[in-house]
């Protein structure tokens, strides 16, 4: 009960950290060069092992990759986003998921 709570208190904190960092999607375009070789330019990923991107909501996005950068997501490829995500800053992060987010 305790970590649902803390992560619950984690996404909250990330998507209004996502809402005051207003994304840009435009900006976002052109911040996605390493991010679409794996999720595609619109977020529909180009194998079935990759999270498609498309249409998610833009808070979770950013609250996603703000716990690949805290460590906080494990996997195979969780070093690998930690590595292409720390070259970013918190604006790239609330621009690139603007990004992705307008795909619905």
């Amino acid at each position: 009960m305790k970590n649902i709570i803390v992560i619950a208190f984690m996404l909250f904190s990330a998507q209004t950290i996502a809402e005051q960092l207003i994304g840009n999607a435009e900006l976002g375009a052109r911040k996605i060069p390493s991010c679409q070789f794996c999720h595609g330019i619109k977020g529909e990923a180009i194998a079935p092992g990759y999270p498609n991107l498309s249409g998610q909501n833009q808070g979770y996005l950013y609250s996603s990759m703000q716990s690949y950068l805290l460590g906080q997501r494990q996997g195979d490829l969780s070093e690998m986003m930690k590595a292409q995500l720390s070259k970013l800053s918190q604006q790239d992060l609330a621009d690139i998921a603007a990004y992705y987010a307008q795909f619905k």
